[in-house]
């Protein structure tokens, strides 16, 4: 919150003394994650297990993402395109390793039409001569039109992007974090060398870190996964890492480097400056709704989500306080000027998203709505508001605490206010990562870091060796290994599950 706000000679506190969501999140943060879904209406279980219905405001922030993120990758010369949903099922058998990870999770479509039993019963008929795969991921179908659109060294690279939904059967279903299907933008890529295969592999992961941490206010740690961790049929995959309030970590977003595994499988070749013709390097890239779910676990509280400006649907809401029918027309009126006057200010190059709530319903059930759906900024206007010519105001992120301002002062800073909130959810956010990374170096202090009840979850950096032993050993304890930092020490230890000197360090959690 701005001090220019707080030390205004006309400000007010006024303290809230109950909580919007229950359970709360110290009670059951698994459940409060669900009820500030329903509370803040951003989504629901749709009547298919594992699916959801994206309502208008969670769809709201989507549309945000999907926009800034679009811009970005147009800025690095992708362009977008459009891929069936659906796969044949041969296409996914040349890529061994690939068809084998996502095995267990694809759709299989076998019939193309439904017909009607004598009892009036609706069957499937008309068995296909093969199956068909509703998309888990796009890489194969897109590698064979990619195998015809190069030809030549001219026609890369060849950058390419998709907004699309997907779908694999999931096991677990959690809204927005594991759905069966869900939406996402899955980028692909064709180049000429390895150097700039990865070069595009690691851009990719840089955007992706910068728009989560600029634009979600989530900071991410950045690192490449370990062997079992790896996408099906990929060289290397890059991830961010994101830690929620409960200490786990959450995946928010891979580039993987293919190498040339995928091109073999679907013959991308081009004819190179020499004539002599080889096989091209790839990559592929994505985010998906998922991110919805990182922002509410990272910033919720007990009243509800809590939005970060550059991505909330409505930045400022203004609420008019009608005691009676006197002098309800003027209010209104200073109601919408206000709401001109904010329009026309700008946050990040946009028009700020203002909107003005006439509904019929007193001002306590509006203030709450408004809190549980995490609008930035919430500003009542009333008939003393009006005859004082201020504004009453409250930031999400400090919802206990009213102001008052004066109108041309408020309207005049209201960018370096939404801005401030931005910078200040950032910044809780990053205070919770670095408090809570702890390092050790054996077996011993390892568990203990995770098998404690008297606190959150916790990071946790160890030497490590890519083994399978360690997979074992930590999956007992219900821990991943997340990433191999970027940027980590490089000072020499010993594995505590190998026991062999290295000088690799990984981040280990537990995980969504």
């Amino acid at each position: 919150m701005s001090d220019m706000n707080s030390s205004h000679p006309l400000s007010a506190q006024r303290d809230f003394m109950r909580n919007a969501i229950s359970p709360t999140r110290s009670q059951n943060f698994s459940e409060w994650y669900q009820e500030v879904i329903i509370q803040a209406e951003l989504a629901e279980n749709s009547p298919i297990r594992g699916c959801m219905v994206i309502r208008p405001w969670g769809y709201g922030i989507w549309e945000n993402i999907q926009r800034e993120l679009d811009r970005k990758f147009k800025e690095t010369g992708h362009v977008n395109a459009y891929f069936p949903l659906l796969i044949p099922l041969s296409f996914l058998q040349k890529e061994a390793d690939h068809v084998d990870g996502f095995a267990k999770e694809c759709a299989v479509v076998t019939h193309h039409r439904l017909e009607q039993t004598c009892e009036g019963k609706l069957i499937a008929a008309g068995k296909l001569e093969e199956p068909l795969i509703i998309r888990p991921t796009s890489e194969t179908v897109i590698g064979a039109s990619f195998s015809r659109w190069v030809q030549s060294y001219r026609d890369l690279p060849l950058l390419i992007n998709q907004w699309a939904n997907v779908l694999r059967w999931e096991m677990r279903p959690r809204i927005f974090l594991r759905t069966s299907e869900f939406l996402w933008q899955e980028g692909h890529t064709v180049h000429a060398s390895r150097e700039e295969a990865l070069e595009e592999t690691l851009k990719m992961l840089d955007i992706y870190a910068d728009f989560t941490t600029d634009y979600l206010a989530i900071p991410v740690i950045k690192g490449i996964k370990c062997s079992w961790e790896r996408f099906p049929g990929a060289v290397s995959t890059y991830t961010i890492e994101a830690m929620m309030q409960d200490g786990k970590a959450l995946q928010a977003g891979t580039s993987h480097f293919l190498g040339q595994n995928f091109a073999q499988a679907s013959d991308i070749r081009f004819v190179n400056k020499e004539g002599v013709k080889e096989l091209a390097w790839t990559t592929s890239w994505g985010v998906s709704t998922r991110m919805i779910g990182a922002m509410i676990m990272t910033h919720g509280d007990d009243d509800g989500v809590q939005i970060p400006p550059l991505v909330a649907p409505t930045q400022v809401i203004i609420v008019p306080i009608l005691r009676n029918e006197e002098g309800a027309e003027a209010i209104h009126a200073y109601c919408e000027q206000l709401q001109k006057q904010i329009f026309r200010k700008k946050l990040k190059g946009q028009n700020i998203r203002v909107s003005i709530d006439k509904r019929e319903m007193n001002g306590g059930e509006k203030k709450w709505y408004h809190i549980k759906r995490g609008v930035p900024i919430r500003v009542e206007i009333g008939a003393k508001e009006l005859h004082e010519s201020v504004v009453s105001y409250s930031c999400r992120n400090n919802s206990s605490t009213m102001m008052k301002v004066a109108t041309d002062c408020f309207v005049r800073d209201i960018s370096k206010i939404l801005i401030n909130i931005q910078l200040s959810m950032l910044e809780s956010a990053r205070s919770k990562l670095s408090g809570n990374i702890k390092t050790v170096t054996t077996v011993e202090s390892f568990k203990q870091e995770f098998e404690r009840k008297d606190k959150l979850g916790t990071f946790v950096m160890a030497p490590f060796i890519d083994d399978e032993r360690v997979e074992k050993a930590i999956a007992e304890l219900g821990v991943t290994v997340r990433c191999i930092p970027l940027h980590h020490s490089q000072e020499e230890a010993i594995c505590p599950f190998t026991g062999q000197p290295t000088r690799t360090w990984a981040l280990y959690a537990k995980s969504y």
